[in-house]
């Protein structure tokens, strides 16, 4: 498995447990930015890794900012990917279980390193759920299709 990673400057105090994690489990990193505490734009880092995942290069993605939420944002305008925002190891298992979410989102602000770390390995270790959750995923990708020409 290859999973690309990116943040901005909010989200760099995560990277390292988070690195940790993939790293013990054995999973290729491809790390999209930043590497530093400088400020730097957001949204640079949710379009490289959303790009990374929609084009096949990486299976999956992790993302960080400040809140998590406007690097999501800016990945979910990338057609084929469903970002989630997560604060907890349940949200990050729903975002898995019943979203079939292929980026997963965290705030640097909002969640601790350990917690991150948590999160992370529970996303992963959750298989997509199917069932009812499979219609309501493939509604959401007629969305898509209905507006991103």
């Amino acid at each position: 498995m290859k999973i690309a990673i990116g943040c901005d400057h909010g989200g760099i105090v995560l990277k390292e447990a988070i690195l940790a994690e993939l790293n013990k489990r054995g999973i290729e990193v491809i790390d999209k930015g930043c590497y530093d505490s400088s400020s730097v734009d957001y949204p640079d880092y949710g379009e490289a890794v959303a790009e990374a995942v929609a084009s096949g290069e990486a299976d999956k993605g992790i993302l960080m900012c400040g809140t998590g939420i406007g690097i999501a944002i800016a990945a979910n305008k990338v057609k084929g990917i469903r970002c989630g925002v997560c604060h907890d190891v349940f949200t990050a298992t729903m975002c898995a279980e019943h979203n079939n979410a292929n980026v997963l989102s965290m705030g640097g602000r909002v969640v601790s390193p350990a917690l991150a770390a948590q999160m992370v390995a529970a996303w992963l270790d959750t298989p997509f759920g199917g069932g009812r959750h499979a219609g309501r995923v493939a509604k959401i990708t007629a969305i898509e299709d209905k507006n991103f020409k």
